[in-house]
């Protein structure tokens, strides 16, 4: 545990697997199912998460980001997310963050991270996927990583997780360095 995430983590096994193609429509359907099981208004529900990275070995958990208007709703729907299967964590030592778990088959299967318009940690995730997705060696960079990181730590997801945090905080800069590039090229050419 770090200062940073002063919730203590659930212990489960690291399995990475290699990338299923269907994991992106899997995530388009569970989007769709969340939104029509849900009674407040949701600006968008973005999958996130090595799952959304075509060509690299992932855990087979479905992770998303929800943006929503205001995290109060969500904060009173939590009986809704549970009627979709969902168990609710709280803010899971992140400010600003509702959290949502779910499983399927005993196994964990879905991360919801649920946050209010206007929260960096949506941009941060959408964006660290979006720079995966288009430079590959910088994924395949990252799969290696994962790999040794779940031989070191096969049954400590928490320690997993901690261990991937200086290498996504090194891409999270590079990524947005990358955007900010690609902005500045949209506007050169406009």
């Amino acid at each position: 545990m770090s200062e940073k995430d002063p919730v203590p983590q659930e212990q489960r096994k690291v399995e990475l697997v290699p990338h299923n193609p269907e994991w992106s429509r899997l995530a388009d359907q569970e989007a769709k199912r969340i939104r029509q099981g849900l009674s407040f208004p949701i600006i968008g529900i973005y999958h996130i998460g090595s799952t959304s990275i075509p060509g690299i070995k992932a855990k087979p958990i479905l992770d998303f980001v929800m943006e929503v208007e205001d995290l109060a709703d969500v904060i009173a729907a939590v009986d809704e997310f549970k009627a979709l299967g969902y168990q609710s964590k709280g803010e899971f030592g992140i400010p600003g963050r509702q959290f949502f778990t779910r499983d399927t088959n005993g196994q964990r299967s879905h991360h919801l991270h649920v946050f209010q318009k206007g929260h960096p940690d949506i941009e941060r995730h959408t964006v660290f996927r979006d720079f995966l997705r288009a430079n590959p060696d910088a994924a395949k960079e990252y799969e290696k990583l994962k790999e040794k990181l779940a031989k070191r730590f096969p049954k400590q997801s928490s320690d997993y997780t901690e261990a991937k945090s200086d290498f996504i905080l090194s891409m999270d800069e590079v990524a947005r360095y990358w955007l900010e590039s690609a902005k500045q090229a949209k506007k050169t050419k406009d």
